[in-house]
């Protein structure tokens, strides 16, 4: 079961430019608002139509230019769930489920399977307005299954869903994605949920594939600064070279000393918040910095940090009861960052891939 993209489309101003494989996996899709994720997991549906291109799935061609065929949505055995769950208002759980299966004779059965497999069971007679929002996101995927598309599409599937409930469904959300045979593709805003569900991810970044690599490379060692920025590193910085062995972090007005030399390709510095290391003790390798504000969440709080002449902040995240101790020393001019250049992490500005990164 496998998906080869390779289409082109202009919407105004906007250019989508993306080339995509994938085989027997969860491909997560990960993009900025208005990268291009959403266009193209319509254009393989066929509710949005390519300038040109071709879209394969399973062998089948289902969008060619070339060849001058563009396949009806029916036609492609697709699964498509959107944002809203889109269930007929008057018809009741079960009989949503029922109205993608096409053999007749086989209806109750799927209808019970796929009650089972996503803990349904005793709401076949219930009606959508009578069902919480994790039900029916529920109701929408046994439907999207019992269908059997060829594809899953998954358009930010948990957005409708507070914390609580996504957490409730978890379970049967990954045993119904493990159970289908194919390959499917899930766009999320959610980092937390790529990381969990997916084998391997994309970032789209200007409607073009940025990276594509395996979720835990792309999470743990992240090639492109979008790439960086959309799987959570906060601390970026633009880079000049100074020579072969000296960077200047221009954001943070910081200099640094290599050991080895960079690649022409490099444009940007990042540090993991992990690495980083406050102290009210000047050495080595320190930095003076002044903490300029504080945010604070229910178990922690982050500090932004600035040494002189920065024009954007290093974040530190430390417990609640440590952050009024960092402000005091800030204003005692008494704190200092260590950054060891060894911790250092090198991405280069968006080049674009259509083959997935080992």
């Amino acid at each position: 079961m496998s998906i080869y993209v390779d289409i082109k489309k202009r919407l105004g101003s906007f250019n989508l430019s993306v080339q995509l494989e994938a085989e027997n996996e969860v491909v997560g899709i990960l993009g900025a608002s208005g990268s291009g994720k959403s266009m193209t997991l319509r254009s393989i549906a066929g509710i949005v139509t390519p300038d040109s291109g071709e879209i394969v799935l399973n062998g089948k061609t289902l969008y060619s230019s070339a060849k001058k065929i563009n396949l009806m949505p029916q036609q492609r055995k697709v699964g498509l769930m959107f944002q809203s769950y889109a269930l007929f208002p008057n018809m009741t759980v079960a009989q949503n489920i029922a109205v993608g299966i096409k053999d007749k004779t086989q209806r109750v059965k799927l209808v019970k399977e796929y009650m089972e497999l996503l803990r349904l069971q005793g709401l076949e007679q219930r009606y959508p307005s009578q069902l919480s929002g994790g039900q029916q996101q529920r109701v929408a995927l046994a439907r999207m299954l019992a269908s059997s598309p060829d594809i899953l599409l998954l358009d930010e599937p948990f957005s409708a869903l507070d914390r609580h409930l996504r957490f409730s469904i978890e379970q049967e959300f990954a045993d119904a994605l493990q159970r289908f045979n194919g390959t499917v593709l899930y766009v999320s805003h959610n980092v937390g949920e790529i990381y969990q569900y997916c084998k391997s991810a994309a970032v789209l970044a200007h409607g073009k594939v940025a990276e594509f690599s395996a979720t835990q490379s792309l999470f743990h060692a992240p090639q492109t600064v979008e790439g960086a920025r959309l799987t959570g590193y906060k601390n970026l910085s633009a880079i000049a070279k100074i020579d072969s062995h000296t960077i200047f972090a221009a954001d943070w007005n910081l200099p640094f000393t290599l050991e080895d030399e960079l690649t022409n390709d490099i444009t940007f510095v990042g540090v993991r918040e992990a690495d980083l290391v406050l102290t009210e003790v000047e050495r080595e390798g320190c930095v003076k910095v002044t903490a300029a504000n504080v945010k604070y969440f229910p178990q922690f709080a982050v500090l932004n940090l600035y040494s002189n002449g920065a024009n954007k902040p290093i974040y530190f995240t430390c417990p609640k009861e440590s952050a009024e101790n960092f402000l005091t020393l800030s204003k005692q001019d008494r704190l200092y960052l260590v950054i060891r250049p060894k911790q250092l992490l090198f991405f280069r500005s968006e080049t674009y891939h259509n083959k997935k990164q080992p």
